[in-house]
């Protein structure tokens, strides 16, 4: 891989432009405006908040999800940003990551719906900063081959992963020799200490608030579940090619270490910083330089320490699903993370308990095991997709 050269701006698209993820990445490149510069935006609810960031950023492009939110977008920029061509629908998501004037595809849309333009970006071969790691779960092996066959070059955003890239020898073909094991470390959530037998009780506004990270509330309730780091496993058994017996995961409560390589020589490499997304966004928006986060630096003096626990399966039982996915049809992962979407969704709309998160998830398993024998295309991808959901509610609704 090589950096892109400085003669011009990096021009990038951000997908998912108004979350959490495509505000951090904003605020990077607002830190080197000689840098960067925004090709499209994308936003689907918060058309308020795409409509300062047009206004802000003057991007070619912006993509919302319907024509009442185009009009709405277009009435908010007005005469005075007439230059933004607004555009609607998942089309014009992929034909904005797939356009000869974006370098960089900053992939941030939360879920299944970030798979299509997340392929369209590979495929045409662009620098794809993935945040979505509903691309690797869901896509696994198809999205593998779109990023070889298009020449893409992927980077980790997850802060995880993220961790174990920049731990590693920057030649791909070392890593299979450099690399016991990795490891993925996992702050416990919110509910690390709480007695199981008060999970029942847990209401969504606990859920989703994280003791260490500022995220969306979907990834948020996956980190109280413990299913982030089921996705971040299945994850990272197609970013780094390891067979999953060679993934563990250690709870580390201070979330300073972000992950760490274990290496042949049982040397250990960790990556650690202040809990911030804006160091591994700089860090993917750069590479293989490094520029200015704005993440505040680590004090020593004011670490009390760092510890790692094992984990607790009775606490955080849906990890194991992901080790049950991967030794499964590779489209079981498929399965897995749209019943998990469903049951997440149910959850923080009140109609389903915390620990019925789980419940759904298994279930949902158990009903659909084996019927994604290897997706051979987005359409199979997203047929079983659908059918997952069906099935997910279907289970959400036994239990309401």
């Amino acid at each position: 891989m090589s950096s892109l050269s400085n003669a011009r701006p990096q021009r990038v698209a951000v997908l998912g432009s108004t979350g959490s993820i495509g505000v951090s990445t904003l605020d990077v490149m607002a830190r080197h405006p000689d840098r960067f510069e925004v090709v499209g935006l994308s936003g689907w609810r918060r058309i308020d908040e795409l409509a300062a960031q047009c206004c802000q950023w003057r991007p070619r492009y912006a993509v919302v999800p319907s024509d009442a939110a185009a009009v709405q977008l277009r009435a908010l920029l007005g005469p005075a940003v007439s230059e933004v061509q607004v555009l609607v629908g998942e089309r014009a998501l992929c034909e904005l990551a797939a356009d000869p004037d974006v370098d960089s595809v900053m992939a941030a849309i939360v879920g299944a719906a970030g798979l299509a333009p997340c392929l369209a970006a590979a495929r045409a071969g662009k620098r794809l900063l993935l945040a979505n790691k509903e691309a690797l779960v869901v896509g696994g092996g198809l999205f593998v081959r779109a990023v070889q066959e298009g020449g893409a070059t992927m980077l980790p955003i997850d802060s995880e992963h993220s961790a174990i890239f920049q731990c590693l020898p920057a030649d791909r073909t070392r890593w299979p020799d450099f690399i016991d094991h990795i490891v993925l470390t996992a702050s416990g959530g919110p509910f690390r200490t709480r007695d199981p037998a008060s999970f029942a009780q847990i209401t969504p506004q606990q859920a989703v608030a994280h003791p260490n990270w500022v995220m969306g509330r979907k990834i948020s309730v996956d980190s109280a579940t413990m299913m982030n780091k089921a996705l971040e496993v299945i994850e990272a058994r197609w970013l780094f090619d390891l067979e999953p017996a060679r993934i563990e995961v250690v709870i580390h409560p201070q979330s300073i270490i972000h992950s760490m390589v274990v290496c042949r020589d049982a040397s250990v490499l960790a990556q650690m910083g202040t809990p911030d997304m804006r160091v591994p966004i700089a860090y993917g928006l750069s590479f293989p330089e490094r520029i200015e986060s704005g993440a505040s630096r680590l004090d020593f003096s004011q670490l009390a320490g760092l510890s790692f626990e094992p984990l607790d399966a009775t606490r955080f039982p849906g990890l194991r699903l992901a080790y049950e996915v991967l030794s499964g049809a590779e489209g079981d992962s498929v399965v897995l993370n749209a019943a998990n979407e469903v049951a997440v969704d149910s959850f923080l709309e009140g109609r389903i308990g915390f620990p019925q998160i789980h419940a759904v998830n298994v279930a949902t398993l158990g009903a659909l095991a084996g019927a994604g024998q290897p997706p051979a295309s987005l359409d199979d991808l997203l047929d079983l997709d659908a059918r997952s959901r069906v099935v997910a509610r279907g289970q959400v609704s036994r239990l309401s």
